[in-house]
């Protein structure tokens, strides 16, 4: 009987649906709040996203949460996704690969997490 070898790639698929799940239900809204509705003024006050408010956001833990899982999430789905995307291509990476498209992510949500936590509370 063959036994089989353990993966790693539920993890990956996890972090993959997290970040999409993420980018369907939240991207959308933030491009409209960030790109459209507080630079034209549309439904929202100009200082909705002034300095001191974003600051007070970020310095919140909710706030660090919400702004740590988006990054993170979203990094990880587009890291996946394009992994994936390069092998049906016909470009197979390798270790190689797969240290660009999961090691960038991992290295963003690190640098993300720090200066997160760097900001304070």
């Amino acid at each position: 009987m063959k036994t089989r070898k353990r993966s790693n790639a539920p993890i990956f698929w996890g972090l993959f649906g997290a970040g999409g799940m993420l980018a369907g239900l939240f991207g959308p809204m933030l491009v409209f709040i960030t790109g459209i509705a507080v630079p034209l003024g549309l439904l929202l006050p100009k200082d909705t996203m002034s300095y001191a408010k974003m600051l007070a956001f970020a310095q919140n833990f909710v706030g660090k949460a919400f702004i740590f899982a988006v990054i993170a999430f979203m990094l990880w789905h587009a890291g996946h996704r394009i992994f994936h995307s390069l092998h049906e291509l016909g470009i197979h990476g390798g270790f190689f690969g797969k240290l660009i498209c999961y090691g960038g992510p991992l290295l963003a949500t690190v640098i993300s997490a720090v200066v997160l936590l760097g900001l304070g509370f």
